[in-house]
């Protein structure tokens, strides 16, 4: 039995993701405190809506959780690394820009986490596959 594979780690994600809507969602003053960002209408009306895209990934690997290796399951995993590449690589430009507090490495930290363990995930998946047609 491996420790990651692509379903616990979908169903890790979708958890994640709900959790990151719902404080976004319903107090976004929790996080944005947290990266020294003050909540305001314009950045309130654009936490609501990245909730929504959160809620919708996070339905997305709850229902592709069984997939088996395919290009479908190929695109979710390459398109969450490139994700969060880019939000960590963000995260790490609003600190040194000072557009953001320390607060924001703890985020960045998380999608670095997640971008190793997909990207894990996705080169054992490739890597049976080649084994496979062997």
């Amino acid at each position: 039995m491996k420790i990651l594979s692509f379903y616990r780690l979908s169903v890790f994600s979708s958890i994640l993701f709900t959790v990151l809507s719902i404080i976004l969602l319903f107090a976004p003053v929790m996080m944005l405190s947290a990266w020294g960002v003050e909540l305001t209408d314009s950045v309130g009306l654009v936490t609501r809506r990245i909730a929504a895209l959160y809620a919708g990934i996070a339905v997305m690997y709850f229902f592709a959780r069984n997939a088996e290796h395919s290009a479908t399951r190929k695109a979710l995993i390459v398109g969450t690394i490139t994700a969060c590449l880019i939000l960590a690589l963000l995260g790490v430009y609003e600190f040194a820009a000072g557009n953001a507090s320390a607060g924001i490495l703890g985020s960045v930290l998380i999608e670095v986490a997640l971008v190793l363990a997909f990207t894990y995930v996705g080169c054992a998946c490739n890597n049976a596959n080649k084994l496979n047609k062997n």
